[in-house]
């Protein structure tokens, strides 16, 4: 197995002039991303960088971004992406936790870094990407800019002699979303990373032919996983600027002629419900990717209605386990509708039950996952990782069930069942129901709190504009001819978007902290 670092220069020396980034018309290629890439280790390790200090990247998407990311692991550093517009408050928090040495950030947010620099006494140096801010910084900070590093030649020439990282140095820190709590920092190992990218080629089947559209950021675990796989591949990144006019990030798709397309539900929903889709062809699309959320089976066939020979490949993973823990092939979803697959290559997931024991067939319990891909911890808190990561795998949280072949499908987090009586009902398979409507674009479906049930189940629906909006009576008989009693939502509400974090996770405790204003009844 080799690390990230010594692939990608593999694919420097096999194919210098291939294309590695593609973004607002400029093309970078894979020897232009390494040279830059150098000359920032280069410069990391002449200001004093040591083999595990990190250092944190606050850029958009850009061949920048992807030409630090790489200089941090070439330092043999540890590359911690956030993202730039966090709040100074949510940065500011996070860089006390992971007490970098070096920032790499735009001057936007170099200008907020100012205010928080004082209580930061890690950092030795600050390279910003654009002009250096006129606010200022203690003398512990060190400035300079991105373009005066990627064009110091003379350090960069020695980059390549250093040392770099081995296997089970660490490669990054990923923060989680933060969904269910403060963010935590998942380490991973190049280990972790190499095991997870091996994986993922494996299945994808990627090549130096390839091209994947990036619409989602790199600093979350299934943007990084996108670049980390396509620089393996010596593929090409397609990195789309606006996730507002889902049109454009179409035209972007046919203009360069991408072979893949990766997003979370959310993505699908406003390219199915805000976008012009069904009125155009992509002959060199190959295959399509979900994750971050379950891809509703209703969402699977106006896909397969619109791009029918397209592999689409539903996927389940969590950061903890780097990205990618299952898939159902596209051989499969006939088969399986619904289920999130098996454990990929070098990945084994078990249904554990309360007993801490396998679950037998049908019943439900918690996925427990193995494999060369599970984090070596969460960063400054061994308590925690010692409550996910045990003698027996990686404890997920999330409740599912198996069937007689070993495929698994998600019952829910056990943060977001609903507990409504004697009942404990999973929110994703009412919204899979809900999502069947035309008129429906997304839904969340959460429970408020109800005097005698405990909570009872509402539903937040952003309605489709490409049709009239539904009404609680057409929502109702949906599920009714669906679901069981139980499981009806006693209230919709309707919205115009549903809240959700930088990764695109729907934020379910700020829909309930919503709850004051009534909605729909019978």
């Amino acid at each position: 197995m080799k690390t990230l670092c010594e692939l990608f220069r593999h694919n420097v020396e096999s194919y210098p002039q291939n294309i590695a980034v593609h973004h607002q018309g400029r093309d970078t290629t894979y020897e232009q991303i390494a040279q830059q890439a150098d000359a920032l280790a280069a410069r990391l390790r002449a200001m004093g960088l040591e083999r595990g200090d990190r250092v944190v990247v606050l850029l958009p998407n850009s061949s920048d971004y992807v030409a630090c990311y790489l200089g941090c692991l070439f330092a043999s550093g540890v590359a911690v992406p956030l993202d730039p517009a966090g709040t100074t408050a949510e940065i500011a928090s996070i860089l006390g936790d992971c007490t970098p040495a070096a920032i790499v950030a735009d001057t936007r947010c170099a200008t907020r870094l100012s205010e928080v620099a004082g209580e930061l006494s890690s950092v030795r140096l600050l390279i910003v990407r654009g002009s250096l801010p006129e606010a200022e910084f203690p003398g512990s900070w060190p400035t300079a800019t991105l373009d005066e590093v990627f064009s110091d030649g003379e350090l960069r020439s020695s980059a390549q002699a250093e040392e770099g990282p081995g296997l089970d140095d660490l490669a990054q820190i990923i923060y989680t979303s933060g969904t269910t709590g403060r963010p935590k920092g998942v380490t991973l190992s190049h280990r972790n990373v190499a095991a997870n990218c091996r994986s993922i080629l494996d299945y994808l089947k990627l090549t130096e032919a390839d091209s994947v559209l990036v619409a989602l950021p790199f600093y979350y675990s299934y943007g990084n996983s996108l670049l980390f796989t396509h620089l393996v591949a010596g593929g090409r990144l397609v990195l789309a600027s606006d996730f507002v006019f889902w049109n454009r990030v179409l035209d972007l798709m046919q203009q360069q002629r991408t072979t893949g397309f990766s997003g979370v539900p959310s993505s699908f929903a406003m390219l199915l419900h805000k976008s012009n889709i069904r009125s155009r062809t992509f002959p060199d699309l190959r295959y399509v990717t979900c994750a971050g959320g379950a891809l509703a089976p209703a969402t699977v066939l106006q896909l397969r209605e619109i791009v029918p020979e397209v592999d689409i490949f539903p996927m389940y993973g969590q950061t903890e386990a780097t990205a990618r823990l299952s898939t159902l092939l596209p051989d499969e979803l006939d088969k399986k509708p619904g289920s999130i697959g098996r454990g990929i290559q070098g990945v084994t997931l078990e249904v554990i039950g309360a007993d801490g024991k396998p679950a037998s067939t049908g019943e439900v319990g918690e996925i427990v996952a193995r494999g060369e891909n599970v984090m070596v911890g969460y960063w400054n808190d061994p308590e925690g990782t010692d409550r996910v990561v045990r003698p027996d795998g990686l404890h997920t949280g999330d409740l599912a069930r198996a069937d007689e072949q070993g495929y698994l499908f998600i019952v829910g987090r056990k943060s977001d069942i609903i507990k409504s009586g004697a009942y404990r009902i999973n929110p994703q398979e009412v919204e899979d129901v809900i999502l069947e409507l035309d008129t429906v674009a997304e839904v969340a479906v959460v429970g408020l709190p109800d005097d005698i049930l405990g909570e009872y189940l509402a539903a937040f629906v952003v309605p489709s504009t490409r049709s009239t909006p539904p009404t609680f009576e057409q929502i109702q008989e949906c599920c009714r001819g669906r679901l069981s009693r139980h499981k009806l939502v006693r209230e919709v509400r309707f919205v115009d978007s549903l809240p959700r974090t930088s990764s695109g996770k729907v934020k379910r405790s700020e829909l309930k902290n919503s709850a004051d204003t009534p909605g729909e009844e019978p």
